[in-house]
């Protein structure tokens, strides 16, 4: 195996993950290693060059691996983050910047309608229009036994993954015109759901219906609309899930390749449906899961 031609199994983080735990919102400082979002690595090639991008749930994770790429393509950016998640977000604005590109933080809660309009305005505002959605933020939890999920979680995991996905989106789409991209960040769950996960992987496959519904309406205006479906991906949310020590341990393993995968290794999934390159993919699904199928 030559250096061009790295081996996909041993590409990035290819052992177990040292036991570790975390509040929601998790946070990138103390996820153990720290994840990948293409600090060093992700170079640019003008593929989105001045291009407007609002990022929810943009600080950290996949997130913030896909603002590090749009900006170093040469888009502005705007991402949407909870308050108690600044310190993520600086950081994500210092490699929106270091790009040369405008960066601006809008932090609140996307399960308040209000707030989800007022962001897509101020990003709207800030980068003097909006041509790329990025609807990234999400909630999970692990559930231990259907009899006891608690009905205030299940409706955060509702109400951040499918109310704040349909605020942004409904608030945003007005005024995009003929070229903008809609991008959702759906998930394997969507397609082989976890019984860990129900409620999280029921708004999944609803986002994935979202996606195709909403393309047949948007390819009308010259607007597409997709989603890119993660495998399992090392981001705080996963030490913040509320798994025993073992499954953080193995996290990813499950896969054909052997591990979890790394927020920068999705950048590209998101950078191709936000270019002109993908002009003719609308109402897509684009797995990057490590080999599992979809």
């Amino acid at each position: 195996m030559t250096d061009s031609t790295p081996d996909p199994r041993h590409e990035h983080h290819d052992e177990q993950f040292p036991p570790q735990q975390q509040d929601q919102p998790g946070h990138t400082e103390r996820t153990h290693p720290e994840p990948d979002h293409g600090e060093e690595s992700y170079v640019g090639h003008d593929r989105l060059s001045g291009r407007r991008a609002l990022i929810t749930g943009g600080d950290s994770g996949i997130g913030r691996a896909v603002a590090i790429a749009f900006a170093r393509e040469g888009a502005d950016v705007a991402i949407v983050h909870m308050p108690e998640e600044q310190e993520d977000a600086d950081t994500t604005l210092r490699h929106i910047e270091d790009a040369g590109r405008t960066g601006l933080s809008i932090p609140g809660d996307l399960q308040d309608e209000a707030f989800a309009t007022e962001a897509v305005r101020r990003a709207r505002e800030h980068l003097g229009g909006l041509d790329v959605l990025v609807l990234n933020a999400g909630y999970q939890h692990d559930v231990d036994g259907f009899e006891s999920l608690r009905t205030e979680d299940m409706r955060r995991v509702f109400d951040t993954n499918l109310c704040g996905t349909i605020f942004t989106a409904r608030a945003a789409y007005p005024d995009l015109e003929a070229g903008a991209s809609i991008i959702v960040t759906a998930s394997i769950q969507a397609y082989n759901p976890s019984p860990g996960l129900i409620d999280y992987a029921m708004t999944k496959a609803a986002q994935v219906a979202f996606v195709k519904a909403l393309a047949t309406e948007a390819g009308e205006r010259g607007i597409r609309v997709n989603a890119v479906a993660p495998g399992p991906i090392w981001t705080p949310l996963i030490p913040a899930t509320g798994w025993d020590e073992k499954k953080v341990e193995n996290f990813g393993s499950d896969t054909p390749l052997g591990r979890a995968g790394q927020p920068a290794e999705l950048a590209g999934a998101y950078v191709y449906l936000a270019s002109a390159e993908s002009s003719y993919s609308s109402g897509s699904v684009v797995a990057v899961t490590g080999g599992k199928p979809l």
